[in-house]
């Protein structure tokens, strides 16, 4: 990711992603520490804290990841992360994303994605998403970005080699989601996310 700004600053209405920093350990295992976040994930037990302090120390020294916070309250609600593919060069993955499930089921993941998916197609035509198997939630959310199912594979994402579901999302597919939440959004009188 040469030219790529992986850890900007993105504003959006109710959310502000910033670089990761260490000062953020704890919001975001306050924002971590209930079982229902993961419930869906592989790592299952990563509400605790022996099992997410490794995983933040991982997400901090990538560089990549940005800690999200909502703007109202200030307070660190999950983070989220850029990062190289390795079978797909010319595109970008997003992910080793949570969000505190207190702002699950609204237009929150929408607005976080939105964020991130304008900031890479700026450099990248094609952005992936990398899931497990049974994170059914978490598909379910990338195919309504538009993202496409488009092969599994065993990579090293994160330190050792990992089954996923690979899922695809193109520039101008992305857009046309992008404005018909717009449309939608205009339609009902709200302020697009």
């Amino acid at each position: 990711m040469p030219d790529f700004d992986a850890q900007p600053t993105l504003i959006g209405p109710s959310l502000l992603l910033q670089p990761l920093q260490l000062s953020d350990f704890d919001g975001l295992f306050a924002a971590a520490a209930d079982p229902e976040v993961w419930a869906g994930h592989p790592v299952k037990d990563r509400y605790t804290q022996e099992v997410f302090e490794p995983y933040f120390d991982f997400l901090l020294a990538s560089g990549t990841t940005l800690a999200i916070l909502d703007r109202a309250s200030d307070k660190a609600i999950g983070c989220s992360r850029f990062y190289s593919v390795p079978d797909q060069p010319d595109g970008i993955g997003i992910g080793f994303t949570f969000l505190n499930n207190a702002y699950w089921g609204g237009g929150t993941n929408f607005q976080l994605k939105r964020l991130m998916l304008d900031h890479a197609f700026e450099a990248f035509p094609t952005v992936w998403f990398h899931i497990g198997p049974t994170n059914i939630r978490s598909q379910k959310a990338t195919a309504k970005l538009g993202a496409v199912h488009a092969y599994d594979a065993e990579l090293d994402l994160s330190g050792s080699p990992t089954a996923w579901m690979c899922f695809r999302l193109d520039k101008a597919v992305w857009e046309g989601v992008r404005d018909a939440a717009d449309t939608q959004h205009f339609l009902q009188g709200e302020t697009p996310v």
